[in-house]
């Protein structure tokens, strides 16, 4: 049993989601996606609470979310690509777990990135991404206490992170 959160951060496209929903199911540990938690809240796409309700309420809605989250039990979070831009997000994930980034080379990233999947990417394109990139991967990795490499693949991604949750929790197979 985990005894605090562990937050995944990265950019779009790192693989957050489908390395941490897949660990956490391997260690029977309880898993959120925020950016899937926030879009079933609103009902509607990221892109549109953009559009309908404004950047600011999206940020604070993220922030009420890690708030509430943190009242939960220990558990893996997958947050949304730009929830480290928010020094108080920050500070919640920091009080309340550790911070792991996966991080992924920004060529693999432009490569397989789906835009249509991301609604929230369809207007800046790669663009925006690179440009998302250069602007984030600094502060990603200063607030990490570890970083994930994950540019061998979704299976070596899963296995390694599944070796740092193991080493750092305490979560040792028993077979």
């Amino acid at each position: 049993m985990m005894d605090r959160h562990l937050y995944i951060t990265g950019m779009e496209g790192s693989g957050k989601s489908s390395l941490g929903k897949k660990v956490a199911s391997n260690l029977h540990l309880r898993y959120v996606d925020t950016d899937k938690a926030l879009i079933s809240a609103f009902g509607v796409p990221i892109g549109e609470i953009y559009d309908h309700y404004g950047i600011e309420t999206f940020q604070k809605a993220e922030t009420n979310l890690l708030i509430w989250l943190t009242r939960q039990p220990p558990m893996i979070i997958s947050t949304g690509g730009s929830c480290v831009m928010n020094p108080l997000n920050r500070s919640i994930m920091q009080a309340s777990g550790m911070i792991l980034m996966v991080e992924r080379p920004l060529s693999d990233i432009l490569s397989d990135i789906k835009l249509d999947r991301r609604p929230d990417l369809e207007k800046t394109g790669l663009e925006g991404v690179e440009k998302a990139y250069h602007e984030r991967i600094g502060l990603y990795r200063s607030s990490a206490d570890m970083i994930l490499d994950n540019s061998r693949g979704y299976y070596v991604g899963v296995a390694n992170m599944e070796r740092m949750i193991r080493l750092q929790f305490g979560l040792y197979a028993l077979n």
